[in-house]
């Protein structure tokens, strides 16, 4: 079996450089990986789809890996997400781990941005869940003296993340996983309550960070859930 293609790509937006990774041919999933993690965590996810006529393309967030900047808002990720949408070709699928899918959301409010996208897949993470319950999956795994002002301005956004969520018409697949994560049922409920777009999958070999515990098992719901949101995606402007 050959190796899938692979080109690095550098999105300069002025105050920051991002740096990317574009894997395959094909329609485009744009992976946005977890707080803490780089681009490299999605090559095993990419080489999956990139076999099946996916093209992938992941940026390390501002802040990580050999981007620039700082991370310390969820607005200026925010907003290179909306930069990563417009480079592409639409309609695109989204993919976020942790804040890369908090990012993806806040992107999402502009309905101009929103437009441009067949589907969101959303890997352990959904809007507004409760703060004192993050808080302690941070203590306990030594995370919250790394990250405190990113943290305390995501939990702050936490409603408005909800709101713009709970309105979004296109469809969502919360990738759950089975051990180790800081949501509960009862997150995952209130989302799908809030709109009814949203299914949700259950890996439960895998910890939070899913790509890099079960990264085919990911790969294989992203091939079937954008295949299916490319399929319906000729009524949408």
């Amino acid at each position: 079996m050959t190796r899938s293609a692979t080109a690095e790509v550098s999105l300069d937006l002025g105050e920051v450089t991002l740096r990317g990774t574009v894997t395959g041919a094909g329609p485009t999933i744009l992976l946005l990986h977890a707080g803490g993690e780089r681009r490299d965590v999605w090559v095993p996810v990419a080489a999956v789809l990139a076999r099946h006529g996916l093209r992938t393309v992941a940026f390390d967030l501002r802040g990580h890996g050999e981007s620039s900047g700082r991370a310390t808002t969820l607005q200026a990720l925010a907003g290179d997400v909306v930069a990563m949408i417009g480079r592409e070709p639409a309609p695109i699928v989204l993919v976020g781990a942790s804040i890369g899918g908090l990012a993806a959301i806040a992107a999402l409010a502009d309905p101009a941005v929103a437009a441009r996208v067949a589907g969101l897949v959303l890997v352990d993470v959904v809007p507004d869940p409760a703060p004192a319950r993050v808080r302690s999956w941070l203590d306990f795994h030594g995370l919250s003296g790394r990250y405190t002002q990113i943290v305390e301005d995501v939990l702050g956004s936490g409603p408005a993340l909800f709101a713009t969520a709970g309105a979004l018409d296109l469809p969502i697949l919360v990738v759950h996983a089975g051990r180790d994560s800081p949501l509960s049922e009862s997150d995952v409920r209130r989302l799908r309550a809030a709109n009814r777009r949203v299914s949700v999958a259950r890996i439960r070999a895998a910890g939070h960070l899913v790509a890099r515990d079960a990264p085919e098992e990911l790969a294989k719901l992203v091939l079937e859930y954008a295949a299916l949101w490319r399929g319906h995606t000729g009524s949408r402007s």
